[in-house]
């Protein structure tokens, strides 16, 4: 089983950064694809991003794509997501979860943390 804790959101302008991070805990998290979605109020989660255990692979969603960067390090169970040139629609909670499979679709994974919180003013 691995659990799972997210960090680093916030409330930042339009055109800003934050960077998230997810700290996991056991001693398999190599063995996991990695993803981050995101659910606005009134809306379904949706995919951001995901990474292959290695780290080798990565895929993202083209509403994020050449803006958010999705990286891991095995050694401290942490897997990132840098977010620039944020925009208002960027607003949700974002979640951290780990699959065996490197998928897209939320059904697909199989822990979840959380949620932490990213606000974009305009």
């Amino acid at each position: 089983q691995v659990q799972m804790v997210e960090s680093g959101g916030g409330l930042v302008q339009a055109g800003g950064s934050l960077r998230l991070s997810c700290a996991a805990s056991g001693r398999t998290f190599s063995s996991y694809a990695m993803g981050w979605f995101r659910q606005a109020p009134g809306k379904d989660r949706e995919f951001v991003a995901t990474i292959s255990g290695s780290g080798f692979n990565t895929y993202y969603a083209d509403s994020v794509k050449g803006r958010f960067t999705i990286s891991r390090d095995n050694a401290k169970n942490t897997v990132y997501l840098q977010m620039n040139s944020l925009k208002p629609e960027d607003t949700a909670v974002y979640y951290c979860a780990a699959s065996r499979l490197v998928v897209t679709t939320p059904v697909q994974y199989n822990y979840w943390g959380q949620g932490t919180q990213v606000t974009v003013s305009s």
